[in-house]
C-alpha cells in the first residue's frame, strides 16, 4: 500500500487517543464497581416505569461495561484485531452519543459516571466528550488499513485473557474489600466539618425570581425591580425562582445523623472526642441477617472499649422496628440519606470510625478489624 504519512500518524493518534480513554475509564469503573452499579441503578430510577424492572439487572450491567470498556481500550492499545475492534467501539459511541445527549437535555442524573468518581463531568460535558471519541472512532476506521499489526494470533488471545482475568480480579478484590483509591470526600483522614463549610468568599446561588399579578383577569409577569408594590388594583398570584447560576457547594453537603427520637445528632457525634463507630447499611433489606446479628457483638466490643457506636442507615424506622423484633439487636440506629451511605462508604455494611469528626478508618465489615 502506497504510503500516505498523514493518514498514518491519524490513525496513530486516533488508536492512541481512543485506547487510553476507554483503558483509563474502564480501569477507574473497575475500582469502584459498586460506584457504577449506584450510577445505573440511578439512571434506572429516572427513568422509572419499565425500567424499574430492570433494577436486578444494574450488577451484572455493571460489570459488562467495565469489562467491555477495559477489553476495549487494551485491544485498542495493543492493535489487536483492529477491524473488529474499530467496529466495536463504533457501535459502542452510537449508542452512547444518542444517550447522552438525552441526559444532557433531560438531565435525570447530574452526574454522568462515565469517570466514576476519579473525573466529574457534567451531563453535557460528557455528550461533548462522546462527539470528540465518535469523531476519532470514525478516522480511526478509516485510516487504520494503514497501520500494520505485528502480534500473532496467540498474543492477541494472551493480551485479551490477561486484560480480562485482570480487571475481572480487581473488581472482586475491591467487592470483598474496598476500593484502593478512594476518590470521595470520605476518604480516610478528611474531616468532615471541614468538608461540610462554606469559605468566606463563597458564591452563593443565583437565582432569578418572577412575581405574578393579575389585574381584571390578566396575569402579567414582574421582577423585583417593576413589581407593582404598593399598588392595591394589583393582586399577587404566585412567585416563581429558577436557578440561574450555581453557587458554590461544599463536598460534603448532606451529612446529617437523626436518632430513632428524631434528635439531630450531627454536631454531637463530630465533635464526639472519644472514637465514634458507624455502621453504615444504606438499605437494611439488602443487609445478610448474618451481619446485623454479628453487628451486636461489634457494638458490645465498642461498650467495653469506651467507644461510641451508631447504625447508620437509609431504611425506614419500621425496617429498624421489625429487624430488632425479629433477631433481638440492642444497637441504636441513626437514619441517613441513603445516597450519602453508599457515599461514604461502598460496602452494606461498611464500617467507619470517626473522631473529632476525622474519618480515621474504615472497612468493608466482612473483615472486622475493630481495634
Amino acid at each position: 500500500m502506497k504510503k500516505n504519512p498523514f493518514a498514518y500518524w491519524s490513525a496513530v493518534i486516533s488508536r492512541f487517543l481512543l485506547a487510553i480513554t476507554f483503558v483509563f475509564s474502564g480501569f477507574v469503573k473497575a475500582i469502584d464497581p459498586l460506584g457504577t452499579v449506584y450510577k445505573i441503578e440511578d439512571y434506572l430510577k429516572a427513568f422509572g416505569g419499565f425500567f424499574d424492572m430492570l433494577m436486578p439487572l444494574a450488577e451484572p450491567a455493571a460489570i459488562c461495561l467495565i469489562c467491555f470498556e477495559f477489553l476495549l481500550g487494551i485491544a485498542l492499545l495493543f492493535g489487536v484485531r483492529n477491524n473488529l475492534t474499530g467496529w466495536f467501539a463504533l457501535l459502542m459511541m452510537l449508542v452512547m452519543t444518542p444517550l447522552t445527549l438525552y441526559l444532557a437535555i433531560k438531565n435525570p442524573v447530574s452526574d454522568c459516571g462515565c469517570f466514576g468518581d476519579a473525573i466529574i463531568l457534567t451531563n453535557w460535558q460528557t455528550f461533548g466528550k462522546n462527539v470528540v471519541l465518535l469523531v476519532l472512532v470514525i478516522v480511526f476506521l478509516c485510516t487504520k488499513k494503514y497501520l500494520h499489526n505485528f502480534l500473532k494470533p496467540l498474543a492477541e488471545w494472551i493480551i485479551t485473557l490477561f486484560a480480562l482475568f485482570f480487571v475481572c480480579g480487581w473488581m472482586t478484590w475491591t467487592r470483598l474489600n474496598l476500593p484502593l483509591w478512594d476518590f470521595r470526600p470520605y476518604k480516610v483522614g478528611n474531616n468532615i466539618p471541614e468538608l461540610m463549610s462554606y469559605p468566606d468568599d463563597a458564591e452563593p446561588d443565583v437565582y432569578e425570581t418572577t412575581l405574578i399579578y393579575s389585574k381584571n383577569g390578566v396575569e402579567h409577569r414582574f421582577t423585583l425591580q417593576d413589581y407593582p408594590k404598593n399598588d392595591s388594583t394589583w393582586t399577587f398570584v404566585e412567585q416563581q425562582s429558577v436557578l440561574v447560576k450555581k453557587g458554590y457547594e461544599p463536598p460534603i453537603h448532606d451529612f446529617e445523623l437523626i436518632d430513632e427520637d428524631f434528635n439531630d445528632l450531627t454536631d454531637e457525634l463530630l465533635e464526639e472526642e472519644q472514637i465514634v463507630v458507624f455502621a453504615v447499611m444504606y438499605d437494611l433489606e439488602k443487609t445478610k441477617k448474618q451481619d446485623l446479628v454479628r453487628l451486636q457483638d461489634l457494638y458490645e466490643q465498642c461498650l467495653r472499649s469506651g467507644k461510641r457506636f451508631y447504625a447508620l442507615t437509609g431504611s425506614g424506622q419500621t425496617v429498624v422496628e421489625d429487624i430488632r423484633t425479629e433477631i433481638g439487636t440492642t444497637y441504636p440506629f441513626c437514619f441517613v440519606d441513603p445516597v450519602t451511605l453508599k457515599t461514604i462508604v461502598r460496602a452494606n455494611p461498611g464500617i467507619v470510625e470517626i473522631k473529632e469528626g476525622t474519618i480515621i478508618n474504615k472497612w468493608n465489615f466482612r473483615k472486622n478489624q475493630i481495634k
